[in-house]
């Protein structure tokens, strides 16, 4: 059988602000904009897997597991928090919580947690509707 493709969204709110503690307000400012200050998001979350269909099930992965890998990995570790206080990894003065970085950090909770022969096709985080930044697993 050939390759299929299974796409979930979770959704979360979370805060967060672009900001460089390197620099000035003024220059993060004129930099990110209003994005520079705390603001809320109602993201969605869309992960995409590729694998084989697997007989038993009928499709590539179980959805329960699947459901409960991403509250456990996304939902529990972003909804109502400040990506800029409460994650080391987005931490002031380490990398900024943009939608890229975030893509890219979900893409590393999950790539290891999955089944045998199921891989992550892409990782889409999106913050409103005209703005989301999508991962592909390139290095």
């Amino acid at each position: 059988m050939g390759t299929a493709y299974l796409t979930r969204v979770v959704e979360f709110t979370a805060t967060h602000r672009l900001s460089r503690p390197d620099w000035t307000a003024q220059r993060n400012e004129e930099t990110f904009g209003a994005a520079a200050r705390a603001h809320s998001h109602r993201y969605h979350c869309r992960v995409t897997l590729r694998g084989p269909l697997r007989a038993e099930s009928g499709g590539i992965m179980n959805l329960k597991e699947l459901d409960a890998l991403l509250a456990r990995e996304v939902v529990a570790r972003f909804d109502g928090r400040d990506l800029n206080q409460d994650l080391p990894e987005f931490a002031t003065g380490t990398r900024l919580p943009t939608g890229e970085a975030l893509a890219v950090y979900i893409w590393g909770r999950l790539a290891d947690q999955l089944p045998s022969g199921v891989r992550l096709h892409t990782v889409r985080v999106q913050e409103g509707p005209d703005l989301y930044s999508e991962y592909y697993g390139e290095a």
